[in-house]
């Protein structure tokens, strides 16, 4: 026991004899370390900035000659230089609430089947198939969608929801496969592979210890997802359905395949319409005046604009729900 206190002394003392360069060295080191770091995180804040003034200063003679009525108005008209933003930030809102709203239950049963439910040969397949849906590029899903979904609806399910539901606002309209509905159900199907994994890897944290427990105790498969893995993944899951909703809602070249590309707002389903990145995609080559230009840059500024707001309000849930979890409040 001497020994070691002595040699852990001797050691001290050695460290104490260092030169006092070199101790100079290692602060510099150090702090050029911290201040190199911190200038790759202002980076990503000066990045945004840039972008958003850019986006302003190039969109503004949208709004110095429409004024805020540009925001809410349905007047989209290129050879009068006529221009509002309202059908567009419509048809961006509601396609990716639906979008999402399809996709959040799918996610959560495939995340669940995948950790709870699935035999161990069946597991790395379905989760391979999940991957690869998140890696298959958005145009083949538009390409899809319009030479095979649009049609299939078309001829099927638009008929049938019309047949059964047509008194309803939301189904008025002739049965054309692009709509709406088609564009929000090709969303879905592009953001479920992004929401299932994140989910399935927030499920695989949870510790066996508590679900060996729950079972112990008698509870069901149903029980122990809905006590103890989904108040424990909370968090995890709200991220995962957020990071799907950003996905939804900057998606360009799948949608404008199949919503129809109309400057029109209409609570039916089956009728056509556009959203920001659909009329950014159509329009942005054919923009012959400057009004018109900037029209469709202010229509991206309000894009960013929103997106921005939204996973704001995601992290700022988040942040919320992991005090609670940590402060022993709700779980």
């Amino acid at each position: 026991m001497t020994r070691r206190v002595s040699e852990r002394t001797g050691h001290a003392a050695a460290a104490s004899s260092l030169p006092l360069g070199g101790k100079k060295s290692a602060h510099w080191g150090d702090g050029f370390f911290k201040g190199t770091t911190l200038v790759f995180a202002g980076i990503v804040f000066l990045l945004i900035f840039a972008m958003g003034v850019v986006l302003f200063y190039q969109g503004y003679p949208a709004f110095e000659a429409f004024g805020l009525h540009f925001l809410w108005s349905t007047n989209w008209n290129p050879v009068t230089d006529k221009f509002g933003a309202l059908p567009s930030i419509w048809g961006t809102v509601v396609s990716s609430f639906l979008a999402i709203v399809i996709a959040t239950p799918i996610s959560l049963g495939i995340a669940v089947f995948l950790t709870e439910m699935a035999p161990p040969w069946l597991k790395r397949p379905v989760g391979l198939g999940v991957e690869m849906l998140a890696a298959v590029p958005s145009i083949i899903y538009g390409m899809w969608g319009l030479f095979t979904f649009a049609p299939l609806m078309a001829r099927t399910v638009q008929p049938w929801l019309k047949h059964h539901f047509g008194d309803l606002p939301l189904f008025k309209g002739p049965p054309m496969g692009i709509g709406m509905m088609t564009g929000a159900i090709i969303l879905a199907i592009m953001i479920i592979p992004f929401i299932a994994s994140v989910c399935r890897d927030v499920f695989e944290l949870v510790p066996s210890l508590s679900k060996e427990s729950a079972y112990g105790l008698g509870a069901t498969t149903w029980e122990v997802v809905r006590n103890v893995v989904i108040p424990y993944t909370r968090s995890g899951i709200v991220g995962a359905i957020f990071l799907g909703l950003g996905r939804a809602l900057g998606e360009t070249m799948a949608i404008t395949f199949v919503i129809g590309n109309a400057h029109n707002i209409s609570l039916s389903l089956l009728q056509p319409s556009n959203t920001i990145s659909s009329t950014l995609a159509n329009e942005f080559t054919e923009a012959t005046s400057k009004l018109h230009l900037a029209s469709l840059i202010a229509l991206g500024l309000i894009l960013f604009v929103l997106t921005t707001f939204i996973l704001s309000l995601a992290k700022l849930m988040l942040w919320r729900i992991s005090k609670q979890v940590v402060g022993g409040g709700e779980r």
